[in-house]
């Protein structure tokens, strides 16, 4: 689907700057439309910006519908190029650079629709028309309704005089206020002219059951440092109020401007008490998590610990390398939930992992035969689900590439321990790869290789063996082995490649 930004470029000859505009503006229009109760649309000359009566096309670059009110239009018109004559009020405004009103019939089942062009300007450019989208009246709007449309309209001059948008505004987050959260309208005085229901609901649970209008709210004890810094730097300002620990009200300010002049300011306000009390309770179980990972760190070290010890007790054989190998893995796990015990959330930074198995493989390195670890590339935040078998394969293929990597193999079924290659040093690779759908991990060696005919479904080797059901039954990833001569006879040693699916938990943003 084509974005506003890219019919913006295709159809119009707006440049970055008015671009850059005609995006705030799109990213804020929400609340334009809940002012309004209408449908609203951007259109623009597809010519590009010209006032010129006789443009005789026009896109729509934007939509928005109200979530106060019916849509009047069912369809999705992004997007669509329309004849001037099917929107004459627009060609007027755009050609006259003033408001415009009329009617347009898009369906005869439906009656007439009421069209409101409204100019957009920025730095004294017109660029294109805000149209007001609305049922045919048929009643006599409330109180409420009468109000809500005259701050539309306070709106829409700031659009001509290119105030609104801000510049500096960006667009809301989710857990900013909209118009049906609760509204307050006051004058440049900061005194408070009129409060919708839902307002008066949010400041009544802040304790404040007197009359509003007329007074300010810092009369009444409620901080309005949000609202004075909007009134006097003509900006949007977000601030949230706590008049008791277990009240919270989110203030998003907005002053409004009329000929370079602040006349008084909208203010939008949420009550998010309910939220934050579940951020404490999130922030309360995340610590807890954190506690649990903390003591599962050190009951793991205090096991490594006593294999360790218990191994030192053994003579050399092979009960005693089946302990230190046991204390190992047992050590990778801790690294991980050492980190998770650090961190919030279930987010783990797995470079951080990475640099604590290198560090460990770098001590288990023997003296006469020296080795280089690299690292390159990054894997970011993955799931914990992920990083502790994903820690345990890494350290596994490590600690393989050391004691194997670096001797001569006399028989297909393994390596002589006994014949080191050479003394010299050798070099041991991890390249790391995060693509946002998939991890791989890369070990590769330049050492002697592995024998003709290896194959890693077939290996006995127990650290093969953890390494192919972490991989394939729990991360559901993939695991090749292969001489490095096979991509490229120069090279000797081995590539171990390991790759990991990553669980799309989050959809992808705008």
């Amino acid at each position: 689907m084509t974005t506003p930004a890219e019919l913006a470029v295709d159809r119009t000859s707006l440049d970055d700057a008015q671009l850059a505009h005609v995006q705030r503006l799109l990213g804020t229009w929400g609340m334009l439309a809940d002012l309004s109760f209408s449908d609203l649309l951007l259109m623009a000359p597809v010519s590009g910006l010209t006032a010129d009566p006789t443009q005789d096309e026009l896109v729509v670059l934007g939509q928005m519908r109200p979530s106060n009110a019916a849509t009047v239009v069912q369809d999705d018109l992004v997007g669509e190029i329309a004849e001037v004559e099917e929107w004459p009020m627009v060609a007027r405004s755009l050609a006259a650079d003033e408001p415009e009103d009329g009617e347009v019939v898009r369906d005869p089942d439906e009656g007439p629709i009421r069209v409101n062009a409204f100019p957009v300007c920025h730095d004294g450019h017109l660029l294109a028309a805000l149209v007001r989208l609305s049922a045919a009246p048929g009643r006599r709007p409330g109180h409420l309704e009468r109000t809500y449309r005259n701050i539309f309209d306070r709106f829409a001059v700031m659009l001509a005089e290119s105030t609104f948008p801000f510049p500096s505004e960006e667009v809301a987050t989710e857990e900013a206020p909209r118009v049906g959260d609760g509204l307050v309208l006051t004058d440049e005085a900061g005194r408070v002219r009129y409060a919708s229901p839902n307002a008066t609901n949010a400041l009544h649970r802040m304790g404040l059951y007197s009359h509003l209008e007329g007074q300010r709210l810092s009369e009444l004890g409620i901080e309005e440092s949000a609202i004075e810094w909007a009134l006097a730097s003509a900006l949007p300002v977000i601030e949230e109020v706590e008049r008791r620990p277990d009240v919270s009200v989110l203030l998003h300010c907005i002053p409004l401007i009329e000929r370079q002049r602040v006349t008084g300011c909208c203010v939008l306000l949420r009550d998010v008490t309910d939220v934050r009390r579940l951020d404490r309770l999130l922030l309360s179980k995340d610590a807890a998590i954190r506690e649990v990972h903390h003591r599962v760190k050190n009951n793991l070290q205090t096991i490594s610990a006593l294999l360790r010890l218990q191994a030192r007790r053994l003579p050399p054989g092979g009960g005693r390398v089946a302990l230190f190998e046991a204390e190992r893995r047992v050590r990778s796990i801790a690294i991980v939930h050492e980190i998770l015990s650090r961190e919030p959330g279930d987010q783990v930074p797995f470079d951080e992992i990475v640099t604590s198995l290198i560090r460990m493989a770098e001590d288990s390195v023997v003296v006469s035969r020296p080795l280089r670890f690299e690292v390159s590339g990054e894997l970011g935040e993955v799931p914990a689900d992920v990083a502790t078998p994903l820690a345990v394969v890494l350290a596994e293929l490590v600690q393989n590439a050391i004691e194997h990597a670096f001797v001569e193999f006399e028989a297909e079924d393994g390596p002589s321990t006994e014949d080191v290659a050479d003394t010299a040093e050798g070099t041991i690779t991890v390249v790391l790869e995060n693509d946002g759908t998939r991890l791989r991990v890369d070990v590769t060696d330049d050492g002697a290789g592995l024998p003709e005919g290896f194959d890693v479904d077939e290996s006995k080797s127990l650290g093969l063996s953890i390494v192919r059901d972490l991989v394939r039954s729990q991360l559901e990833g993939t695991i090749l082995m292969r001489n490095r001569r096979e991509d490229d006879q120069s090279l000797e040693g081995t590539l171990v490649r390991i790759t990991v699916p990553l669980p799309q938990l989050r959809p992808i943003g705008l």
